[in-house]
């Protein structure tokens, strides 16, 4: 990749990100004052934020992106929804969902300017990383979410893997899962690693990117099961839909 030309996309798209974050921040501080009264799990805030997230990855025509199953998600279901974690770009195609979800994310992204201003409004989940009483808040606020009805998103890997090979599963959204009595929507997203790797900022040229929603694991098939051999269960059934989904999307034409 000629390296003026990954500079000039790369600061296109950041240039971008940029001048529509104050505006797209205002529109969605306007939407949460308006609908809170009557929006309390604020739905239609999220699914703004959806769009707001996804228009990132509109001006980008190399990424190209497809989203499977997102039927999949019954209306009115609290999930425990885990996806595997690559890249930055995750939570960008999982907000081509445009679906209602709280997702898990590290604190620091919090305090970026407008986009983590944004996370607060829609009470997403923060996390410090290591951090003993951050981990119990979390998963008290966690639990509280899907008390009132929201699906939550975790990535359950803890942190995005450099070589695409799954990491171990933490028990966190599995310990949840158990608590609450929810069933549990695995996803698999392939491609994000090459399109935008860990610790890079830069334009990797063009990709295809795919995101499948799997069959939901409904609660009583892991009622009597420890959360160690639940995590396992759900990484295994994720690992061979990544496979397959890998081949898939590197057979297919762009």
């Amino acid at each position: 990749m000629n390296t003026f030309k990954s500079w000039l996309i790369s600061s296109y798209f950041f240039i971008a990100v940029g001048l529509t974050s104050p505006i797209m921040y205002v529109i969605a501080l306007m939407i949460r004052i308006i609908t809170y009264p009557f929006d309390r799990r604020l739905r239609l805030l999220h699914l703004f934020t959806c769009f707001w997230a996804s228009m990132y990855t509109y001006i980008m025509p190399p990424w190209k992106i497809k989203v499977e199953g997102r039927e999949k998600f019954r209306k009115d279901v609290a999930y425990m929804v885990v996806c595997n974690h690559q890249s930055l770009l995750d939570i960008l195609v999982n907000f081509r969902l445009y679906t209602h979800f709280k997702f898990v994310s590290k604190i620091e992204i919090f305090r970026i300017p407008f986009i983590g201003w944004n996370m607060v409004l829609n009470r997403y989940i923060k996390l410090k990383r290591g951090d003993k009483q951050s981990i119990e808040q979390m998963m008290k606020v966690a639990a509280e979410r899907l008390e009132e009805g929201s699906s939550v998103l975790f990535y359950p890997e803890g942190t995005r893997s450099e070589t695409g090979q799954f990491r171990a599963f933490k028990p966190g959204a599995f310990m949840l899962a158990k608590e609450k009595k929810v069933p549990i929507l695995p996803m698999v997203v392939s491609g994000t690693r090459e399109a935008l790797p860990k610790k890079s900022f830069d334009y990797h040229g063009v990709h295809k990117i795919w995101l499948r929603v799997l069959d939901e694991i409904p609660y009583e098939r892991f009622a009597d099961m420890n959360v160690e051999d639940v995590a396992e269960m759900v990484r295994n059934i994720m690992l061979e839909a990544y496979e397959k989904l890998e081949k898939e999307r590197r057979a297919a034409k762009i």
